[in-house]
């Protein structure tokens, strides 16, 4: 990229692209603490697990809900819970106000098997930020705070626009 580019860019690139690397590599960490975690059958993919990840987020999420925030047809996320649910992680059970429709909860085991992965996941991150100067982990809080506010407004948005599936 150009000095002019880069200008006219705002430095919006280099930001979004430390992230994207950031969150590559915390994909890495997370995938990683989930197959070390012992004792439990692991759901066999990342997919999966990102599945557990929205309905941990929102208990009783529509079943519709989740493949939106996925980006996956149905017919892949019904595949997935059947197999959450297999391993008893993933409970099914009709919506309120409307039978026909399906919501997800996390049983107990699920909610354990995710505590498992977070807590191995965080003791990496902790001993990573612990070594860091202090300086830098200001403002990496400072940033990460106004990426977080600027990322939640987002999903807001997108929660509240006509016709997302959040909205009905």
């Amino acid at each position: 990229m150009t000095a002019p580019e880069a200008a006219a860019d705002g430095g919006r690139q280099e930001p979004a692209h430390a992230a994207s690397s950031i969150v590559e590599l915390l994909d890495v960490m997370w995938d990683h603490a989930r197959n070390a975690t012992t004792g439990m059958s692991a759901p066999g993919s990342t997919s999966q697990l990102r599945l557990m990840y929205v309905v941990d987020g929102e208990e009783g999420v529509r079943m519709r809900t989740v493949c939106h925030r996925l980006a996956s047809a149905p017919p892949t996320v019904t595949r997935m819970c059947d197999r959450l649910q297999a391993i008893g992680f993933l409970e099914r059970l009709p919506c309120p106000g409307n039978g026909r429709e399906v919501a997800l909860r996390l049983t107990a085991a699920g909610r354990e098997h995710l505590q498992r992965i977070r807590a191995q996941r965080d003791t990496v991150l902790h001993q990573a930020i612990a070594n860091m100067p202090p300086g830098e982990r200001g403002a990496l809080a400072l940033g990460l705070a106004g990426l977080r506010a600027q990322l939640d407004s987002a999903h807001a948005e997108e929660r509240r626009a006509p016709g997302s599936p959040s909205a009905a």
